[in-house]
């Protein structure tokens, strides 16, 4: 049985243990030591690591694969937390590495469709240091004859990620001729990719962790509005928008694309559980409402 890293031990390296459960066995590393029991009631063995401070690093065991799940830093052009994850890796090499970085790499393409082999173009400092990231594993890829594997993700949902708190308290969309697309991936297909890329994935290849279903922003509320049977958000033009809404949401309507999933599903061959963001609030619709919450619903 093949042993797997993950780093960042988050929602979506909890779901791919839950789904691959017995198919492999599983190291997560975390940073706080009171997680290590939950993590063993999944299965997981606990390493504990934190990818800030390197020396720490030193105890990491051989394992076959990693899943390379956690963010940059906060700040700064650069990941040195990727850097010190490769330097560790560097005694024992696995033989393939996945890793989810961010859509947001390509920057504002007018609301283009965009294919991996578009060239990126970073403009906040989130994705400036996703970029280094990605460069950064696949010259280590190259460099040592490691498979990497480079997941681009947009907005992740699932039943309990659904953005019903920002319906609620009526902060606006944009009116639809000013409004950008944005695009979706389920948690549960985002784990799914990861682990099909880990084991059919090509050599220094990127692949959009996208469904190939993109709205405006403005549509995906009105759609998680409509599910919830709560009133749809009032639409703003976006000269009012850059006066009202936070810096960080407009950082996010000032970025436009539809990302392809052809390169993926073809050279994954995985079949989207939810293949479109319709297909989840379907299912949440078949459920009553009463007493309803996001997070209680059990999609598993």
């Amino acid at each position: 049985m093949k042993k797997i890293l993950i780093v960042g031990f988050g929602d979506v390296a909890e779901r791919l243990v839950k789904r691959y459960a017995g198919q492999a066995a599983f190291v997560g590393m975390i940073r706080r030591p009171e997680r290590a029991a939950a993590l063993r009631a999944l299965g997981v063995t606990p390493f504990i690591g934190d990818l800030d401070r390197p020396l720490g690093l030193r105890r990491l065991p051989r394992v076959d694969g990693v899943f390379h799940f956690a963010p940059p830093p906060s700040d700064g052009k650069t990941d040195p937390r990727t850097a010190h994850l490769l330097h560790a890796l560097g005694r024992h090499k696995p033989g393939a590495l996945v890793y989810i970085s961010t859509s947001g790499v390509y920057g504002d393409c007018g609301g283009q469709w965009v294919a991996e082999t578009r060239p990126v173009a970073p403009v906040n400092g989130r994705a400036v240091r996703r970029v280094d990231a990605e460069r950064q594993l696949r010259t280590w890829g190259q460099v040592h004859g490691v498979q990497v594997s480079i997941l681009r993700a947009p907005g992740i949902y699932a039943a309990d990620r659904l953005p019903l708190e920002r319906i609620r308290r009526g902060t606006p969309a944009l009116v639809a001729e000013d409004d950008s697309y944005t695009n979706h991936i389920h948690a549960d297909d985002l784990a799914r990719l990861a682990w099909a890329a880990l084991f059919r994935g090509r050599s220094q290849r990127v692949y959009h962790a996208v469904d190939a279903h993109p709205l405006k922003m403005g549509d995906w509320f009105d759609s998680c509005a409509d599910a919830f049977q709560l009133p749809r958000p009032p639409r703003i033009e976006r000269a009012e928008a850059e006066k009202v809404m936070s810096e960080a949401l407009l950082s996010f309507l000032r970025e436009s694309r539809q990302l392809s999933n052809m390169r993926t599903t073809r050279e994954l061959r995985l079949k989207y559980r939810y293949p479109t963001s319709d297909d989840l609030l379907r299912e949440i619709g078949q459920i009553p409402h009463e007493g309803n919450q996001a997070g209680q619903l059990q999609l598993f």
